[in-house]
């Protein structure tokens, strides 16, 4: 595997306020297009965590106009992200025990908690845990936040309350709910799903630069008015059953975003509850956003890398404050990151566009949020949680190996039964056995062995490394790289390895990129003795025991 040099290096955008002098354009309208997308899913996300609709303004808010000051990341847009959708509903149903805003109140102390623990995560230099969890448990629990989301959501978007909270409940729940929809909220939320699914396989390349969220509210408003939801009514469908229909599938906004503020109640902040749920917060948040951070890296032209730990430090920060003021957790959020790059950003300065734009209208327009029917908004979550766990995410991982599809499903699984920390947990550990069995040895688990050789004219580095590199111990392998000199020639040899995964692969392999876009040669080398596990280029390899 080898990267020539890219010679067609782009010059990088300047940084503060040199470059919003120079980029102000680009950066307005990305930021405004962002905006158009942000606006229904903070709203959608903030309905589906538990809190007021208005909390997840809040946090797009923050993460626009306050964290992007930090300079941790270019491009990545900071909000309320459906991937903590699930952690922040399980804490205020299970902090408030059928208190609703005793739950949200509770909640926001472990987010403002959080949220300090992840700056002393930045502080100590925890951004490398975005190279130590494997591949496959990361997808797998994305995949069942999808799932989840997903089932949650089926029930608002047909206008059905469900009598269950478990996960595994309300999906045998389903028919149930089938049954008893409401046909015009169901309208409009399949209608909302129909444009979602619908919009990417239309390949005019301007109907397909409209932000599909915007089209989705578009269409929505006017059916809600239409089937005047704004007053509470009944009505007769094929004149067999009676319906109640009203403003409680609406939007609800408070009268004023200074009359929304709401402060956390600590009083059960060290309880055992709380701690689970402080550490939820900030151990998945930061995975979610360091991965994020990661893959909007390897979009950006200009090939700019996120300082993973000022990033954090400036996530945790915003989100202390966003918990002292009643706004969801926040991450870098991916899906509005990648639109970010596509509408032509340039800098930070778009994510506080956004925020601002996010701001004026919340602050001057509240009654177009109003207007906005619950069911569109299950319609968007639904589709983003079908992302999540699409079957092509089980295809994918399948072709690069029948091993990380069980580490994937296991995930899956257990995250569904149990919750998320436990569900990544068990994905790890059956990585573990299954290295285990490759012949892993146990003194190899978390500390490589490899040696670090250089040409006399110290141009050429080689780096060979011993029998085993697997993601438990990349950490110590990279932080040697990283110790070598830019622009040189650096060569990765496996000759003496006996197993090496796929994580490490897939880290190796974006390293190579970077170092590559760097002006530097970063060549990987000596696989041919391992037997790789699929045909997938980054799939796993093992020492054949004859």
């Amino acid at each position: 595997m080898t990267n020539n040099r890219n010679n067609d290096l782009l010059e990088k955008p300047l940084k503060g306020f040199k470059g919003l002098a120079q980029n102000w354009k680009s950066d307005i309208t990305s930021g405004f297009l962002v905006f158009l997308i942000a606006l229904p899913l903070c709203l959608g996300i903030s309905m589906a965590s538990g809190f007021p609709p208005v909390a997840g303004i809040f946090t797009a808010i923050i993460g626009g106009v306050f964290v992007s000051f930090f300079g941790g990341s270019d491009l990545t847009i900071k909000g309320p992200a459906a991937g903590l959708i699930v952690i922040a509903l399980g804490a205020v149903q299970e902090l408030g025990q059928g208190d609703a805003m005793l739950g949200y109140k509770l909640a926001l102390a472990t987010i403002a908690v959080a949220g300090m623990v992840q700056v002393l995560f930045g502080l100590i230099r925890s951004g490398v845990l975005a190279d130590f969890f494997p591949s496959a448990a990361v997808h797998g629990m994305l995949a069942a936040i999808g799932l989840i989301i997903g089932v949650k959501q089926i029930f608002t978007l047909m206008g059905v309350k469900p009598q269950g909270r478990e996960t595994l409940d309300l999906f045998a729940e389903l028919p149930r709910a089938i049954q008893e929809m409401n046909p015009e909220i169901a309208i409009i939320g399949l209608i909302s799903l129909v444009i979602l699914f619908a919009l990417p396989q239309i390949k005019n390349k301007y109907i397909r630069r409209i932000p599909a969220p915007l089209i989705v509210i578009l269409v929505a408003i006017p059916l809600g008015r239409m089937f005047d939801l704004e007053h509470e009514h009944t009505y007769l469908f094929l004149d067999s059953h009676q319906y109640s229909i009203g403003p409680k599938f609406l939007v609800t906004l408070p009268a004023s975003l200074m009359s929304a503020i709401t402060s956390p109640d600590f009083s059960q902040v060290f309880s055992g509850t709380s701690i689970k749920y402080i550490i939820m917060f900030a151990v998945v948040g930061s995975l979610e956003s360091l991965l994020s951070s990661k893959a909007i890296d390897s979009l950006d032209p200009y090939k700019r890398k996120s300082n993973m730990n000022r990033d954090l430090i400036g996530v945790g920060l915003g989100n202390t404050l966003a918990g002292f003021i009643g706004g969801l957790p926040m991450i870098s959020e991916i899906v509005r990151s990648s639109a970010n790059i596509n509408n032509g950003a340039k800098t930070w300065w778009s994510n506080v566009f956004h925020g601002l734009f996010l701001l004026l209208f919340v602050a001057f327009l509240p009654f177009i949020i109003h207007q906005i029917p619950l069911s569109a908004l299950a319609g968007m979550l639904i589709y983003t949680g079908y992302r999540l766990a699409s079957p092509k995410e089980f295809f994918k991982t399948y072709k690069i190996g029948k091993e990380q599809l069980l580490i994937f499903v296991v995930t899956i699984i257990f995250t569904l039964s149990t919750d998320l920390l436990i569900g990544i947990g068990m994905g790890i550990l059956t990585k573990f056995i299954m290295h285990f069995l490759n012949g892993l040895p146990v003194k190899y688990i978390f500390k490589p062995l490899f040696t670090v050789t250089e040409n006399e004219e110290q141009t050429e580095f080689t780096v060979d490394v011993f029998h085993s590199a697997v993601f438990s111990n990349y950490i110590k392998l990279k932080k040697s790289i990283d110790a070598l000199p830019r622009g040189k020639k650096v060569i990765i040899d496996f000759s003496n390895s006996h197993l090496v995964d796929h994580t490490v692969m897939e880290n190796l392999h974006q390293y190579a990129s970077d170092y590559t876009h760097q002006g530097g040669i970063f060549e990987i080398q000596g696989l041919e003795h391992l037997k790789a596990f699929s045909q997938h280029d980054l799939a796993a390899r093992k020492k054949p025991v004859f």
